[in-house]
């Protein structure tokens, strides 16, 4: 792994040359009633609203548009639990390539969906994300694939990294950032930016309590495996991955957990309050600063609202008294 370049600024901003043919920059809006409700000066990027409800795609773009002609004969393959996924097989749509995405047995049906709209060809297999992708290597290997990994990719990592040049030159006052972590190419890419930029920009990460493996690898500066029961797919990963950690030790200020009820509570104020919709994986932000508003008081603060991936029996769960009456 150590043959992988960290990518650097300049690499994010010739990113944002690549994907600005195909990708529009996102909102970034401010809500009174979140202020209300945090006491810090919030500002909400709505990674949702990309043309596959999240993040990803941007890195999925810049990847894909550098291919090589002998890896777009050969077509891709990668494994996600959704968004990941969804976002190679938009930048293989664009670029005539042959898509693979290998998915858990019960990954999001919204997702798969969508996956397959877009042209991909998609294999279910393994109980977590993690089964997936050791299913995917083993195929890329029989099959001779361009294997694009989640994590361990640069050119995902500058192309996501994107988000956060749009964050601070619309609000070049912010304080922090505080970004959703999966595998972590959001936040890799936020921080290799936001340090570039200004280093007193606070750069935060959060993760659910029920799938801590990045958590603990930032902590103990060491790739560390654990398990993961969280209902948030897009932040359910066994593993850490050496790239993004590295970029992670040595840039990214802290990492919290929240547990997933706070997750739901997050994605259910974020719904009513900006009226997007948003699965928890993309309202863990919102929910770091709630577990800790003092924190956050009367600072500019940016969240990532990094997805709005849901099902529709996802988004009746949000509100179980609801459900309970259909």
């Amino acid at each position: 792994m150590s043959e992988l370049k960290v990518p650097d600024l300049s690499d994010v901003l010739a990113a944002r040359q690549r994907i600005a043919p195909w990708l529009g920059p996102t909102p970034l809006y401010r809500y009174p009633a979140l202020d209300e409700l945090t006491g810090a000066h919030l500002w909400v990027k709505h990674e949702n609203h990309q043309p596959i409800g999240a993040f990803k795609v941007r890195g999925g773009v810049n990847l894909i548009s550098q291919l090589s002609p002998d890896d777009r004969k050969r077509g891709v393959i990668s494994a996600s639990t959704g968004n990941h996924g969804q976002s190679v097989a938009y930048a293989a749509g664009l670029f005539g390539v042959h898509a693979v995405i290998c998915v858990p047995e019960q990954a999001n049906p919204v997702k798969v969906d969508s996956m397959r709209a877009l042209g991909a060809e998609v294999i279910f297999h393994g109980r977590d994300f993690d089964e997936a992708r050791e299913h995917c290597e083993q195929l890329a290997a029989e099959r001779g694939y361009r294997y694009i990994h989640s994590a361990n990719e640069p050119a995902l990592i500058a192309g996501v990294g994107t988000y956060t040049l749009e964050i601070l030159e619309a609000l070049p006052r912010a304080e922090v950032i505080v970004v959703p972590v999966g595998g972590g190419s959001g936040l890799a890419g936020a921080s290799i930016v936001a340090k570039a930029v200004r280093p007193s920009i606070e750069v935060i990460g959060v993760q659910s309590e029920a799938a801590p493996a990045a958590y603990r690898s930032w902590r103990a500066r060491a790739l560390v495996e654990d398990s993961t029961a969280t209902s948030a797919e897009g932040l359910a990963t066994r593993t850490a991955f050496e790239l993004t950690q590295r970029i992670m030790w040595d840039l990214v200020d802290d990492f919290v957990l929240v547990p997933d009820r706070e997750l739901a509570h997050a994605a259910r104020l974020l719904i009513e309050k900006t009226r997007n919709l948003v699965e928890p994986a993309g309202a863990a932000s919102l929910a770091a600063v709630l577990a800790t508003p003092d924190r956050f008081a009367g600072r500019t603060v940016a969240i990532v609202c990094s997805g709005g991936n849901l099902s529709p029996e996802q988004l009746v769960s949000l509100w179980p008294r609801v459900a309970e009456t259909t």
